[in-house]
């Protein structure tokens, strides 16, 4: 009988406008395990807000967040890397180079800016590991050069924020120049007695920790990074040792006498302007009124 006839119709996939799209809002803390929702770590500096485990930041978040206003001038955005030998693995170096432009808005793997910090003049850079894994090549070396530079003619203090595996296998013997070159440079910044304070991020390893992240006249870092130059398992397999419990971490070296204090995410806009203060960065002029 009809009335007992129920046709089946397929389910209508609902309007794109209507659909709850979750994927890529949730991550989970590498500390604790808990499932986190992305807007509550970026609201809360990228740390969790559970366990105040440090998140790997942007290098444009990093800059907003230690200039006044989050504004600051960049320089030399443009550079790029001419990929000098030709290097091809299992992709050629330009396509690597390619995609990490378009995964991050950046030419390479370091971002400079000039602002303020609490209405002093600064020039800072920051470090990207989204970017090749923050690896330092001829750009990485020309750009932090470059900063120096502009420190030493105006007579400016320097921070830089390490983030990075170190120097970049693809450019061979021009990357590991750059410890050479930058380290040059802040030797002729330390003639202008401006303060250099490194800011040590997770991870800072290979030719970025044997050259200038470890040349500051002050070396900080954030709590728990990952701080070195071969790896824990590299070292272990050349003198066949168990390592003590910790190795490479912040709060090793510091204990270790190799660091000068460990300042958490939230605070170091206020350790550096307080301490910058302290070593005379700035004179009576440029002083806070």
């Amino acid at each position: 009988m009809t009335w007992f006839r129920k046709e089946k119709k397929p389910l209508e996939t609902p309007p794109a406008d209507k659909r709850v799209q979750t994927e890529g809002l949730w991550t989970k803390c590498e500390s604790c395990k808990r499932i986190l929702w992305k807007k509550d770590i970026e609201q809360n500096l990228f740390c969790c807000p559970k366990c105040n485990f440090h998140f790997q930041m942007s290098s444009e978040a990093r800059l907003a967040m230690l200039f006044d206003d989050g504004k600051y001038v960049e320089h030399d955005a443009g550079m790029s890397s001419p990929d000098p030998l030709g290097f091809v693995d299992r992709k050629s170096y330009r396509d690597r180079l390619k995609a990490a432009e378009a995964a991050t808005g950046m030419k390479d793997a370091v971002r400079v800016g000039e602002g303020n910090l609490d209405g002093r003049p600064l020039i800072a850079c920051a470090m990207d590991f989204r970017f090749i894994g923050g690896s330092m090549g001829a750009v990485v070396g020309e750009k932090i050069t470059r900063a120096i530079d502009r420190c030493i003619e105006r007579k400016l203090p320097l921070v830089i924020v390490s983030c990075s595996g170190g120097a970049r296998m693809m450019e061979g013997t021009i990357s590991l120049m750059q410890l050479a070159k930058i380290s040059a440079a802040l030797a002729r910044f330390d003639e202008v007695h401006k303060p250099y304070i490194s800011v040590l991020t997770n991870p800072t390893t290979g030719g970025t920790t044997a050259s200038f992240a470890m040349l500051g006249d002050l070396n900080i870092a954030e709590p728990g990074a990952l701080i070195g130059f071969a790896g824990p398992r590299v070292i272990e397999q050349t003198i066949r040792q168990k390592l003590p419990e910790g190795f490479q971490t912040a709060e090793f070296l510091l204990q270790h006498g190799m660091l000068d204090a460990i300042v958490p995410r939230a605070e170091l806009k206020a350790f550096l302007s307080k301490t910058l203060d302290f070593m005379g960065a700035w004179n009576s002029a440029e002083s806070r009124k």
